[in-house]
């Protein structure tokens, strides 16, 4: 029996633990291939093709690779799912690490994911207490940060500029200059705040404590 034949025989009685049928599915259509042109430039059954693209059946490696030459697929585009090891990450309020320097407190809800790459995030729910500032980013560093104000009144001291920021204010700006949130309010100010690529200071931050 060839390498085929097994995975279409083993195809009748496991379902595929791999599931990249639709996506072979999708690019053979869009490319308007028959399953038979396909098959035969494959070099495999017009069965098998059918069965991998209804995920009845895994295909070997060498099955998969010659599909993906035939459909023109890249195969980070394939296998990008089974990358992580989730890929959606929910973070509870009652499970949100959090660290306090100087008195503003930072609580993570995005946590780097380090199969991002350069494309890593890091996002934080910040409270600054009255005549408070942050410190982190007094000196500038590399990526991009946004930020929405949930509540309060504040500065944004960027460069040698202050920019006036109050509830319901997004910001956005380069992170390379030296940039601090400074709250002028009578009230904590609180924001969300997410910077990018990561600077991986969610390593710092400690489990919640009740």
């Amino acid at each position: 029996m060839t390498a085929s034949q097994d995975e279409t025989a083993k195809g009748g009685r496991e379902k595929a633990p791999y599931h990249f049928g639709e996506k072979l599915r999708a690019v053979r259509e869009r490319k308007g291939y028959t399953l038979k042109v396909v098959a035969q430039r494959a070099g495999v059954s017009e069965s098998l093709v059918s069965q991998i693209e209804r995920n009845r059946v895994s295909p070997a490696i060498d099955t998969l690779l010659a599909l993906a030459e035939v459909l023109d697929i890249n195969l980070e585009f394939l296998f990008e799912e089974y990358r992580k090891k989730r890929p959606v990450e929910i973070i509870r309020a009652d499970q949100r690490r959090s660290v306090e320097e100087d008195g503003v407190r930072y609580e993570e809800i995005v946590h780097p994911n380090s199969s991002d790459g350069n494309h890593t995030m890091e996002s934080y729910l910040i409270t600054v207490p009255l005549k408070g500032q942050t410190h982190r980013g007094s000196y500038g560093h590399i990526g991009r940060e946004t930020g929405f104000v949930l509540s309060g009144r504040g500065e944004l001291h960027y460069e040698q500029n202050v920019y006036p920021i109050q509830a319901g204010d997004g910001i956005s700006f380069s992170a390379g200059a030296p940039h601090v949130l400074v709250n002028v309010g009578d009230e904590p100010l609180k924001a969300v705040w997410t910077v990018a690529p990561s600077q991986r200071f969610s390593d710092n931050l400690e489990g919640k404590q009740e």
